[in-house]
């Protein structure tokens, strides 16, 4: 009994040093093109900012996640317009309840 107690108490130290821990920070530039809150148990929003370099180029697809609803309602606002995205990456995060990437956005802000 000990020892599943042991482990469960290993994996939320885990789990929170991961969530808590920036592996990197940064910001990226491009549309929001798809935004939508997913998960069956633990709901998070789910998103892809297209990257356009060149005008008539492919973009690139940037998939990050948003845990925080003011943060979603203001990407959910400013979809459709160039946009800067901060963010924090995440590595070793152990379920997708978290959410599906590790890159988390933090704030949001047009950049037109």
């Amino acid at each position: 009994m000990g020892f599943i107690v042991l482990l469960g108490g290993l994996f939320v130290a885990y789990t929170y040093m991961v969530l808590s821990w920036s592996y990197s920070t940064g910001e990226r530039a491009g549309y929001v093109q798809k935004f939508s809150q997913k998960g069956w148990l633990c709901k998070t929003w789910e998103g892809e900012l297209a990257i356009v370099a060149i005008p008539g180029s492919l973009p690139e697809i940037f998939h990050f996640t948003v845990r925080d609803d003011k943060v979603a309602a203001e990407i959910n606002i400013l979809m459709g317009k160039r946009v800067a995205l901060s963010y924090e990456q995440h590595v070793g995060i152990p379920s997708t309840c978290f959410g599906e990437t590790g890159y988390y956005v933090s704030k949001i802000h047009s950049v037109e």
